[in-house]
């Protein structure tokens, strides 16, 4: 897979900065804790996961996630009621996916899988020990 080359550029570390808070608020705050719950039913193989893109909607949220290191998954969350059943897409991470995206999104993704993959490798590190 042909991931953009990262420079260390300040854009980079900005969203680094950005990838990490939304990661640490996800598995630590309870506002996010509707997502994880649904990430975790519908990815139980999740270890790590990190908010490339939240679009707030009129009635409901829209995130796109990165799932350990090789799934990019869409949901749907309705931002009022909870009984309504989120709507869940997911892709494997492969060339096709990258192929359609921008300069910007192809930076956070990089970035994003970078910091997937110290989790993972962390995760392992953890379960040898």
């Amino acid at each position: 897979m042909k991931l953009i080359k990262l420079k260390g550029s300040k854009t980079e570390e900005d969203i680094r900065r950005e990838l990490i808070g939304s990661h640490e608020s996800l598995f630590n705050d309870e506002i996010r804790s509707g997502l994880l719950s649904v990430i975790k039913r519908f990815f139980p193989q999740m270890k790590t996961a990190y908010i490339l893109f939240w679009t707030p909607e009129q009635g409901e949220d829209i995130f796109s996630l990165l799932i350990n290191n090789d799934t990019i998954a869409s949901v749907e969350i309705d931002r009022y009621d909870p009984n309504i059943e989120p709507i869940i897409e997911s892709k494997q991470l492969d060339n096709t996916y990258l192929k359609g995206l921008r300069k910007y999104p192809q930076i956070r993704l990089a970035i994003a899988l970078e910091l997937a993959n110290m989790d993972l490798k962390d995760v392992i590190n953890c379960k040898s020990d």
